[in-house]
C-alpha cells in the first residue's frame, strides 16, 4: 500500500493546527457539491456524499456551509460551473502521481499543475500514463492505540476487508470500495479508533523512498495538495512509518 495516505494524514493534522481551515472548507465544499451533483442530495442514498460530510465534520466545517454545498450540487443554489479534471505524471525518483481537481477554470488549473511538476523536477504526462498502475480501493487507517495490531487486522478481514498491513502503531486496511462503509462501521463498533476512511487509488508497483529521497517527493505532494483546485493526490511511494514521521518534521 502507498505510504502517501500516511503522509496525507500527517499533513491533515498539521493543517488543523496551522489554521488552514478556510482552504479546507473550500475543498470540502467542492467535494460535497460534486458528490451531490453525481449522486443526489440525500446522504442516506449517496455514500460518497455521506463520506464527504463526515470529513467536513472532522474539520468542524459549519453545517450551513455543508447545506449550501449540497444545494449547489443539486442545482437549488447558483454558483460557478465546476468540472473535474485528472492529471497524471511522474515526480522525482520516478514516483507516479495522479491528481484529481475540481475547477471553474481549466486553463488556469492545467498551467498551475504543470508548473508544480516542472519545478519539482518531474513531468506531467498524458491521460493513462500512470493511471494503469492504480486500482480504486477502500482504505481505512486504524490507530491500534494499545490494542494488538494483528487482532485489528484479523477483525477487519472477518468484517470483509481484503487485506490488512501493520505499519508502526497503525493498521492500514484495504477493502473493496463497496465494502468500505460496512468494514468501517464494524471496526468502530468493536471499539477501534478509525483515523480515516476513504475511497482512494492504490498502486501495487511501489517506489521505495528513504530519508534522502523522500523529501523532494513529499514537497511536491504537499505543494499539489495545497493548491486550491486540488481535491486528491495519489502516489505510489513506499516510506516506512518511522521515516515518514521524521521526514514530516523537515518538510
Amino acid at each position: 500500500m502507498s505510504g502517501h495516505s500516511k503522509w496525507s494524514s500527517i499533513k491533515h493534522k498539521k493543517a488543523l493546527t496551522d489554521a488552514k481551515k478556510g482552504q479546507q472548507f473550500t475543498k470540502m465544499a467542492r467535494e460535497i457539491t460534486i458528490a451531490a451533483r453525481e449522486g443526489g442530495g440525500n446522504p442516506e442514498g449517496n455514500y460518497r456524499l455521506r463520506l464527504a460530510i463526515e470529513k467536513a465534520r472532522d474539520v468542524n466545517m459549519p453545517q450551513d456551509n455543508v447545506k449550501r454545498a449540497i444545494m449547489r450540487g443539486t442545482g437549488e443554489l447558483g454558483g460557478a460551473q465546476m468540472e473535474t479534471l485528472r492529471f497524471e505524471g511522474y515526480g522525482p525518483h520516478g514516483v507516479a502521481i495522479m491528481v484529481e481537481t475540481v475547477t471553474d477554470n481549466r486553463n488556469r488549473t492545467s498551467g498551475d499543475i504543470r508548473n508544480l511538476f516542472t519545478r519539482a523536477g518531474g513531468n506531467l504526462g498524458t491521460t493513462g500514463s500512470v493511471g494503469w498502475m492504480f486500482t480504486r480501493q477502500g482504505q481505512i487507517v486504524v490507530d491500534a492505540n494499545g490494542r494488538d495490531p494483528d487482532e485489528v487486522g484479523l477483525d477487519a478481514i472477518d468484517l470483509g476487508a481484503s487485506d490488512a498491513r501493520i505499519d508502526g502503531k497503525t493498521v492500514d486496511i484495504v477493502t473493496d470500495p463497496a465494502k468500505l462503509e460496512a468494514v468501517q462501521q464494524g471496526l468502530t463498533k468493536k471499539g477501534y479508533k478509525v483515523d480515516s476512511a476513504e475511497v482512494t487509488m492504490n498502486s501495487s508497483q511501489l517506489v521505495a523512498l528513504n530519508e534522502a529521497t523522500a523529501p523532494p517527493v513529499l514537497k511536491l505532494l504537499d505543494a499539489l495538495e495545497e493548491h486550491d483546485d486540488v481535491q486528491s493526490v495519489y502516489s505510489n511511494i513506499d516510506v516506512p512509518a518511522d521515516v515518514m514521521e521524521r521526514v514530516s518534521e523537515r518538510v
